[in-house]
């Protein structure tokens, strides 16, 4: 049998909170529990938020929480253009499109909401003529490029992958996708050439990722990334997703609301032991 394979893969754009710390606990957790091992990946495709010091910071905090991995780590930044590869394969098969339109305009006309409460969008330029797209392509107008989800669903037919749960050893249960309730999804941008919902599946396809722990709240992607590895032809993990930690506020925690980092705890006295009482975690034994 293929050894188990499961990935943290945090984005070096803030410092880590109790919220990465859980997931962390997760994920090293259900590794030993499948006798397998935990990768880390660093997410960086975000160039301008994401910085070096954060990626130093991730390091040391999981070292001092008793986490190890093995060498060498991935990191996104260094693989643009096997992402661009791999959206190049989607454009041969026409299904991506130039899409120029603001974040304004799809507000205004927006569909509905997607399962992350954003605007829908309409699908404005996929009915653009060749044309169109290539005079506002040549005059170098902002663009990102969409999966045409409907097209893409003629191709694959109907999709399902296998969830674990509540915990990582029990029997999985066969779950349908439903891509067509995100709409056409960005997968590359003017100046980035990949989004996270392409990285990641070419990256858990590359690094022989078997199981994926991620929290609840990424759940509903899942069927994006489902779809993107039929169409690319790369195979499907399991899938666990665990509780997420919330806030007084009732919301999960998180970098862009200022959630305290691990690094101000650790200031203030924390030990490792704690953060692992605080996430639900009472071992402090180190995790391999």
């Amino acid at each position: 049998m293929t050894q188990p394979l499961l990935r943290f893969a945090p984005s070096p754009n803030g410092f880590l909170h109790l919220g990465h710390a859980l997931s962390a606990l997760a994920t090293w957790q259900a590794a030993a529990q499948l006798d397998g091992t935990a990768l880390l990946r660093i997410e960086d495709i975000d160039t301008a938020r994401c910085k070096p010091e954060f990626t130093q910071a991730i390091f040391e905090d999981l070292d001092w929480l008793g986490l190890s991995w093995p060498e060498p780590v991935l990191v996104q930044s260094e693989r643009f253009d096997i992402y661009a590869a791999a959206a190049n394969r989607l454009r041969d098969m026409d299904l991506l499109y130039p899409c120029f339109c603001s974040r304004a305009e799809i507000a205004e006309n927006a569909i509905g909401t997607d399962p992350d409460g954003a605007p829908l969008y309409p699908g404005t330029c996929r009915h653009l003529s060749n044309a169109d797209r290539i005079e506002r392509l040549e005059r170098g107008d902002p663009v990102q490029f969409r999966l045409d989800t409907e097209r893409a669903l003629e191709r694959t037919g109907m999709l399902t992958f296998s969830v674990i749960g509540p915990t990582i050893l029990d029997r999985p249960q066969i779950r349908y996708a439903r891509p067509g309730r995100w709409g056409d999804v960005v997968l590359q941008r003017k100046d980035t050439p990949t989004s996270y919902h392409l990285s990641i599946v070419v990256d858990d396809a590359d690094q022989g990722i078997t199981h994926v722990t991620r929290g609840r709240d990424l759940e509903a992607a899942t069927d994006i990334h489902v779809l993107l590895q039929m169409l690319l032809g790369l195979p499907t993990p399991y899938y666990h997703f665990h509780r997420l930690l919330l806030g007084d506020d009732g919301e999960k925690l998180a970098k862009s609301k200022g959630s305290q980092s691990l690094r101000d705890l650790r200031a203030q006295g924390w030990t490792p032991e704690d953060v692992r009482r605080a996430v639900g975690f009472l071992s402090n034994s180190r995790s391999d």
